[in-house]
């Protein structure tokens, strides 16, 4: 077949407002892709964290359809995917995860002839993240030789190392790993669907000394913040605290995550135009979701729906995306309707499924006059939370409901299932710090009934709860990531 290649990059955790417009970013490959593509400036994803925003990137619906969320952790096989869909249509498709969410245990291999886990040297099932993270010689003795034959040894010390060794969180590796990839496949290979997605941007943030120093505020030292205990969970229970300047310090190592990782976007960009693929490859660039770096009192990506978390970078270069800078209010699920058209690929059940609308130049979906978010579980729960701190304060406790927000360009609305609101008139207050619902009830009406006539319009997912069995491996390394 002759359709374009498609590349999806997803950059995790990389928030609007660090990186909307790309010009004035920390990273210039980015806005170099945006100048010469087309540029998204309102996309919001429909989920504040990795598994439910990836299964909506996956499947083209919202989270309530698609049913993985902090209830149930898994991607199941009721829905069709975007990979399965290129597959079906003859690609080879290709993916390389950094986040122990996106792997098979959850559901997300379906349709990959390969999906590899960036953060291993040697692909295995058994993952050693409790090795890994170990804080002390001893512990991580102790957990070495407890895990060390669960499969290959060989093969279980190889990663141990590579993962004490390593810089970043898998960027390096990915990238090598697909310019390694690029040189070997022939001319006459079939079309590729290659998904990657890089980590960095999430905590823990620890970037390349150069690239976080241009952020520091005033006599802060990189020492000094890369000091900064970073745990959102313990940070949300009071465990800890942070003040102002530290959050500063933490900026800017985020800042540095993003601004290093850019560097990896001119390199796929480079081996792409290397191995002759560049001209002929739809290339996309966006976030699962944001951040909170201290943003409404919170550390990380649970808990919420401000626009910290939703609003999102997203970039598209070839399959008729030309020089653009498109404003309209977008989804990221609509990248699935969107890549069909790009790549003219049929998959009908894909299409009939998929709740996105076509962003592709020829298409005739009528614009968006809002967006809407999704927060169906908390997770980590506050009986987990409790669990590990012991007693939490009952800010916290509060956490224990789901979340649901209706955007347009001018107002925000979210609605907890504890019959908590918030309204914001986001064109004046795009940071979203002055909630006008007890004060504009007629409006925060309006916009109840809006959200409500949207939960409606569609089936929901079953209703099944329950996390899914993983290994010690993905647990300790999720726990790292502040997930558990």
């Amino acid at each position: 077949m002759s359709g374009p290649n498609v590349a999806v990059v997803v950059l995790d955790t990389a928030r609007g407002r660090d990186t909307v417009p790309a010009a004035a970013s920390p990273m210039p490959r980015l806005a170099s892709l945006a100048t010469a593509g087309t540029e998204f400036t309102n996309a919001f994803s429909p989920a504040p964290w990795t598994l439910p925003a990836h299964a909506s990137l996956f499947t083209g619906t919202y989270p309530s359809r698609h049913g993985a969320h902090g209830g149930h952790t898994v991607l199941d096989g009721s829905l069709p995917t975007l990979a399965e869909a290129f597959r079906d249509a003859g690609y080879e498709t290709v993916g390389v995860s950094n986040n122990t969410w996106i792997t098979e245990e959850f559901g997300f291999d379906r349709g990959f002839d390969t999906l590899r886990r960036g953060w291993q040297y040697v692909q295995s099932d058994v993952d050693l993240g409790e090795v890994v993270r170990a804080e002390h010689p001893r512990a991580k003795l102790r957990a070495l030789r407890a895990r060390l034959f669960d499969g290959n040894p060989f093969v279980n010390a190889v990663n141990v190392l590579y993962n004490e060794l390593a810089d970043d969180e898998g960027a390096e590796r990915t990238t090598s790993w697909v310019e390694g990839w690029l040189r070997g496949r022939d001319p006459g290979d079939a079309p590729f669907f290659l998904f990657l997605n890089y980590i960095e941007p999430h905590v823990e943030y620890r970037p390349p000394r150069e690239f976080a120093e241009p952020y520091l505020p005033p006599g802060a030292s990189y020492e000094e913040a890369t000091a900064i205990r970073q745990d959102p969970r313990a940070y949300d229970v009071g465990d800890y605290s942070i003040d102002e300047r530290e959050f500063d310090m933490l900026r800017a190592l985020y800042l540095g995550e993003l601004a290093a990782l850019d560097e990896h976007l001119g390199r796929l960009r480079a081996a792409l135009a290397a191995a002759g693929e560049w001209e002929d490859t739809v290339f996309v660039v966006l976030g699962d979701h944001g951040e909170n770096v201290g943003d409404h009192g919170l550390f990380g990506h649970q808990y919420d729906l401000h626009d910290t978390l939703l609003h999102v970078p997203f970039v598209v270069h070839g399959g008729g995306f030309g020089a653009a800078r498109r404003t309209e209010l977008v989804q990221t699920l609509d990248l699935v309707p969107t890549l069909l058209d790009a790549a003219d690929v049929d998959a009908p059940r894909l299409r009939a499924e998929a709740q996105g609308r076509s962003l592709h130049p020829s298409a005739d979906d009528p614009p968006r006059s809002a967006v809407y978010a999704e927060y169906l579980g908390p997770q980590p729960s506050p009986e987990a939370l409790e669990a590990r701190f012991g007693s939490i304060p009952d800010r916290v406790r509060a956490f224990d409901r789901t979340l649901r927000a209706v955007r347009t360009r001018e107002e925000k609305y979210i609605r907890g299932s504890d019959g908590t609101e918030w309204l914001y008139r986001v064109d004046g207050d795009p940071e979203e710090r002055t909630n006008l619902a007890d004060d504009e009830p007629e409006r925060t009406r309006a916009l109840a009934a809006r959200l409500d006539d949207w939960v409606g319009s569609f089936e929901h997912a079953d209703a099944e709860t329950g996390d899914v069995s993983m290994s010690a491996g993905t647990r300790a390394r999720l726990t790292d990531l502040g997930y558990l």
